[in-house]
């Protein structure tokens, strides 16, 4: 089968379709024949060797992926419930899912709905687990509060929007480049903010006449994560998921590194207690003891996605002859949505 490698740290152009080993399901997994899968924020970072949780390199990324299931291994169907071979399925998975056969936990493959087509799956496991898992488990979200949406345009932020609206009366404020701006608002985004040209800490103050919000969903990191603070309410949380602010360009760079570091804000218990705020970390990947947790949250996007209240917004699907591009897309910030990879 081919796979899309990482062979070392750099550019886009380190990316290489390999004839890989066709794997076999061991004990309690399923094998998937993948149709599509998804591209994160996570699997640039490690191309760049920024991301500490990645494989050793060369490696095979891919957290997520839609298709078949095409075998079982031993103990599925024997006390290890599974999607019987056949079965459209999306599934989370551990690495391994830019490739056209990925092995599994059985517990982590879900049957689709028969509307929801093999884009729509590989859209939305990672980007709605985490937005679902931010807003409702950690920032445990109320009617009627306001949610600052940090690169609203992205995979999380449009997920991030789409499930605020199913919060009654929550106000969404959304920064995005000014061309994405149209789109944002047809996603739920109330009060978009061009964050280039615009200081998006003073424009969420103006409106909101100096009182800032409830919430911030925050994957930028740095000096930005101690603006996001500062625009908290009392009993407000800032939600930490990202530090997108490491990337500068295609590769790494030390310098960006060192001023991003010195820029981290450090919270102490005694200020935190005075201020009345929040702060938490969210990081998916790191959730994988927790199956049952994670899966319940997959089983609730479903049934919200059954019921027409989300829909993953695909931006662009990319052969793995161009996965290349597809990381640049990520990298420039030019996608709106889910940017996916088709074998």
């Amino acid at each position: 089968m081919r796979a899309v490698w990482i062979a070392r740290a750099g550019g886009p152009e380190v990316l290489e379709v390999r004839e890989t080993p066709e794997p076999s399901p061991g004990p309690g997994e399923v094998r998937v024949r993948v149709r599509v899968a998804g591209l994160n924020f996570a699997e640039v970072m490690a191309r760049q060797g920024l991301y500490p949780d990645a494989p050793r390199l060369p490696c095979v990324m891919g957290y997520e992926v839609a298709g078949v299931v095409e075998a079982v291994g031993q103990g599925v169907g024997e006390g290890v419930a599974a999607p019987a071979p056949g079965t459209r399925v999306l599934a989370l998975t551990r690495f391994g899912g830019h490739a056209e056969a990925v092995c599994l936990p059985a517990r982590q493959a879900f049957p689709m709905p028969d509307s929801m087509s093999f884009e729509e799956g590989a859209a939305l496991p990672v980007n709605y687990i985490t937005a679902w898992h931010m807003l409702f488990r950690v920032a445990a979200l109320r009617p009627g509060e306001a949610v600052l949406v940090h690169m609203a345009a992205g995979g999380v932020g449009i997920a991030a929007l789409q499930l605020c609206r199913t919060v009654p009366g929550v106000v969404t404020f959304g920064t995005a480049s000014a061309g994405k701006h149209e789109v944002i608002r047809r996603e739920g985004c109330d009060h978009p903010i061009d964050y280039r040209t615009a200081d998006w800490e003073a424009e969420v103050r103006r409106l909101t006449g100096g009182r800032g919000v409830d919430v911030v969903l925050d994957p930028l990191g740095g000096r930005d994560t101690k603006k996001g603070y500062r625009l908290l309410r009392p009993a407000g949380r800032l939600v930490v998921f990202g530090f997108a602010n490491l990337l500068s360009g295609s590769r790494k760079s030390w310098l960006r590194l060192a001023g991003q570091a010195l820029g981290i804000p450090l919270f102490n218990p005694i200020s935190l207690m005075n201020a009345n705020k929040a702060v938490a970390g969210v990081n998916i990947g790191h959730l994988w003891g927790e199956a049952e947790m994670l899966m319940g949250e997959v089983r609730e996007l479903v049934a919200l996605y059954r019921d027409g209240k989300i829909r993953p917004r695909v931006d662009e699907v990319f052969p793995f002859e161009r996965a290349a591009d597809a990381h640049r897309r990520i990298e420039e910030r030019r996608n709106v949505g889910k940017v996916l990879l088709r074998p």
